[in-house]
């Protein structure tokens, strides 16, 4: 399977957001702001939706101004489906650019804004429509399965989208005699595997920031904290070993737990622990100590920063408010194949 080549993105005097894939290294992280400059970002910020009419979404990933300055935050579809409900002329979309994509399939009357066109995804890089299509026409009569972390186009070529919380429920929803090509992250689709006791063909994609979290790091947080409870995300490198570590009894099944995002965030409300071992990219802290400010969150790897999430900061988001950019277009055929497998996967989760 060759690799997609690179393109790169939009110039920073256009305002609008193309579909890009990505280079190889992320960008640099941003310095962060004072806590000044972030009361006098946010307030104009505030402002400028108000003026605007925009409603502000931000991924679990993002730094924490800007998920303290949004309307909502959550997952990548999840956010996508408030997008949907908002009676708000504008969606600025905090997260990578596949995101801001599905807030435009979901919603397409409204304007759709991304405010840095570096916010890509290596994950969702790792596959294109063309590959897709040279993947069907090897096997005929399969059905194609592609996480939400995929292109527009991408998604277009799909049967059916899932997320990492539904996939599981989304693969045993499919007749067991058809064949399945699932996409593009190999960690998500081998734990879809064991989960379902069903052999798909899986596309060997990876996140970066997800794959660098090896099972080394796993047992090590492990050995230290026994008495943690210990998050996953299925997208991790270390998902497929905590789960042959589940099997042969060397995890303690109470205590461990493969969780998406949302997941996890649900999970800290209700679990007794005082302590949590989290194997996802670091932004996810913020939300999980506002859920349980008394309790005690560590890393699972230290190096578990993405920086194309990293790339929107304040003075980005103002900017994209204040000047209307980069605006997310999408081929209105393209999205509305699009949007097909994504309704059949909300239909089966709803």
């Amino acid at each position: 399977m060759t690799p997609p080549p690179t393109v790169t993105p939009e110039r920073e005097d256009s305002k609008r957001a193309e579909a890009f894939m990505l280079p190889v290294m992320p960008p640099p992280l941003p310095e962060a702001p004072s806590a000044e400059r972030i009361a006098e970002l946010s307030a104009e910020i505030r402002g400028l939706a108000a003026q605007k009419n925009a409603v502000i979404l931000a991924h679990n990933y993002q730094v924490p101004e800007v998920q303290d300055v949004a309307d909502y935050t959550g997952d990548s579809l999840g956010l996508s489906i408030e997008a949907s409900k908002t009676d708000a002329e504008r969606i600025v979309f905090c997260g990578v650019h596949f995101m801001a994509e599905s807030a435009k399939v979901l919603s397409p009357e409204k304007t759709v804004l991304i405010p840095d066109t570096r916010a890509g995804c290596s994950l969702a890089s790792g596959i294109t429509a063309q590959q897709v299509r040279d993947w069907k026409a090897e096997n005929p009569g399969a059905v194609v399965v592609m996480y939400v972390n995929t292109t527009a186009e991408v998604k277009a070529e799909t049967d059916y989208c899932v997320t990492s919380s539904n996939a599981v429920n989304v693969v045993n929803a499919i007749p067991q005699d058809k064949e399945i090509l699932f996409g593009p992250d190999m960690f998500l689709g081998s734990y879809v595997e064991k989960m379902t006791k069903r052999p798909m063909k899986v596309w060997m994609g990876e996140c970066h920031v997800h794959a660098g979290i090896r099972p080394a790091d796993l047992q090590k947080m492990l050995d230290d904290s026994p008495e943690a409870d210990l998050m996953i995300h299925p997208e991790c490198g270390c998902s497929t070993s905590a789960m042959e570590y589940l099997a042969c009894g060397d995890i303690d099944p109470d205590r461990t737990f493969i969780l998406s995002t949302g997941g996890m965030i649900e999970h800290v409300k209700k679990s007794k622990a005082k302590k949590f071992i989290v194997a996802t990219e670091e932004g996810i802290f913020h939300p999980l100590r506002l859920a349980a400010p008394d309790r005690e969150f560590v890393p699972a790897s230290d190096g578990a920063v993405c920086g194309f999430m990293k790339t929107i900061t304040l003075e980005r988001l103002r900017d994209s408010l204040r000047d209307d950019k980069f605006t997310v277009e999408i081929d209105p055929a393209i999205a509305e194949r699009a949007r097909v497998p994504i309704e059949r996967m909300i239909s089966i989760t709803a």
